[in-house]
């Protein structure tokens, strides 16, 4: 045998040895952080000084930097990813909007993220002032741009980057009904997860990149849903529906959820755990091990000095707002979102209530609220203002309008039309109550409803008191936007809920029967 062939055949050999070798990395992300810099409390709303240096708190910017750096420690190989949302929630997006956001992403050295549907709450044109201010790509596969001059050029559908020797494409991922969800304009059009995501799973794997990271804002049905009909897609990273996976309480599903060769992670939300997942691909991109788990941000995580300084910095113009005490509570309101999603809620009858006896003299009879814009429990109490502003972030304005019993069958039906995925559209209400009944069809599942103590009548028509942004189709209430005798422009409704709590003084709201589910 000549000399050349050996020496062929030795590169062959050593070819196939180094083909044959396996790549780890481990994946660090976050999701719907909602602006909490701070610490939250058990309830996900402000925890106070005294608590947080008790050990009682979670989370806040400073101790995911100390959790990131610690995991970047232990791994020769990581990257860190946002499944969006990191906009609204909190004083510091309503004072800042996404600048802080960006500082702390910067900080925190993120590799990518997600667009959630609430970075698009003020519009276009904040979106691209945060999309310039961050050092890292923003994704979201599943949208034209085409018709939005502000955001084409700066939103990419994917991102392939060198991590660790290998290339690794990325892709992000937007709910569908964003545009019911949120403000994007009209120049944004929102397409089919799955169509979306294959089609650049196949430009990704056509550029020979074979590991796929899909950041996905979709929640979790839609997310499984995208690794069961797409192929080629590795590893989903979640969010939306705040969901927590691990063998913890409060899980729904293991860490991560395998479905088929796919593996789903997501981290609940609010900065309250630090996901890590370490994955293991063989040489053809299939993954062969991943595990890991959701790290919590408790108290045995110590806060990062500069960036507690930093954030207390930036607290200083929103203090003198959110530390005024407003109102005061007999006992924990429940506001939680697994809740009040589903069911009748004691948050969600006392913002119908204030919303209902702000407008009592105008011949209004129904509150309605969406669930999706309660945020927040509040513990017992004194409440502040910033307690309020947490439940109730979004500046929506009390809206007034007169429909027809109809209509108000109608929303009540889009109300539970989603009740199995957890969606916000599910109504709270005064002045009203309902039967709903999930074994029926969607469409069909509304009964008894009644009208201050009379049946409803559908030819009739009803004064009606919501937020602009349902009274405008948010949340699927597009037969809202034909009502009539509209006025979207009352007072925020975060200060109407206040001016009631103080004025009623120590609440102590119930859950009293306005809806039952059969």
């Amino acid at each position: 045998m000549s000399m050349r062939l050996l020496s062929s055949l030795a590169v062959l050999a050593l070819s196939a040895g180094a083909a044959s070798a396996d790549y780890t990395l481990t994946i660090l992300h976050t999701n719907d952080f909602h602006a909490r810099f701070e610490p939250i409390s058990k309830y996900d709303s402000g925890c106070s000084a005294e608590d947080n240096t008790a050990g009682d708190c979670f989370g806040g910017s400073a101790r995911l930097v100390t959790a990131v750096n610690a995991a970047r420690a232990r791994s020769n190989n990581s990257i860190l990813v946002d499944g969006g949302d990191q906009f609204q929630g909190t004083l510091f997006y309503t004072y800042y909007k996404g600048k802080l956001a960006a500082e702390m992403m910067n900080k925190l050295g993120y590799t990518a993220m997600t667009v959630g549907n609430h970075e698009f709450d003020d519009g276009p044109e904040v979106l691209r002032g945060f999309t310039e201010a961050v050092d890292f790509p923003i994704l979201m596969s599943n949208a034209d741009l085409t018709g939005e001059a502000l955001l084409k050029d700066v939103i990419r559908k994917s991102v392939v980057i060198e991590q660790g020797g290998e290339k690794i494409g990325l892709i992000g991922l937007t709910p569908q009904n964003t545009d019911e969800l949120a403000s994007p304009g009209a120049g944004v059009v929102f397409t089919d997860p799955v169509q979306a995501v294959q089609g650049e799973v196949d430009k990704l794997t056509g550029m020979g990149v074979n590991k796929i990271i899909v950041l996905s804002h979709s929640g979790f049905g839609v997310d499984q849903q995208v690794a069961a009909e797409t192929t080629g897609v590795d590893v989903i990273v979640g969010g939306h529906t705040n969901t927590l996976l691990g063998d913890m309480e409060g899980a729904v599903g293991p860490y991560p959820t395998m479905v088929g060769d796919t593996a789903i992670v997501s981290a609940y939300a609010y900065g309250k755990f630090l996901g890590e997942l370490n994955v293991t691909f063989d040489d053809a991109g299939l993954v062969t091990a991943a595990v890991g788990a959701p790290l919590i941000m408790d108290g045995a995580v110590a806060e990062d000095a500069g960036t507690k300084a930093r954030i207390a910095e930036a607290a200083v113009p929103l203090d003198e707002i959110r530390n005024k005490v407003v109102a005061e509570t007999s006992a924990a309101i429940e506001g939680d979102r697994s809740v009040c999603r589903a069911e009748e809620c004691a948050m969600g009858n006392l913002i119908a209530d204030a919303m209902l006896e702000r407008v009592k003299g105008q011949g209004v009879q129904i509150a309605f609220q969406n669930s999706g814009g309660v945020r927040a429990s509040i513990d017992a109490g004194p409440v502040t203002m910033g307690e309020v502003l947490t439940v109730l972030p979004f500046q929506n304005t009390l809206s007034t309008f007169e429909v027809t019993g109809q209509v108000m069958l109608d929303a009540l039906e889009n109300g539970v039309s989603q009740h199995e995925e957890g969606s916000g559209r599910f109504p709270q209400v005064a002045g009203m109550t309902f039967v709903f009944d999930l074994s029926q069809p969607v469409g069909s599942r509304i009964s008894d409803v009644m009208v201050g103590g009379a049946p409803i009548d559908p030819a009739a028509t009803y004064g009606v008191v919501s937020n602009n942004f349902v009274r405008n189709g948010g949340d699927g209430y597009a037969m809202f936007r034909e009502a009539t005798n509209v006025y979207d422009f009352g007072p925020d409704v975060a200060d109407v809920l206040a001016e009631h709590m103080a004025d009623v003084g120590p609440v102590s709201p119930t859950v009293e029967g306005r809806i039952t589910r059969r």
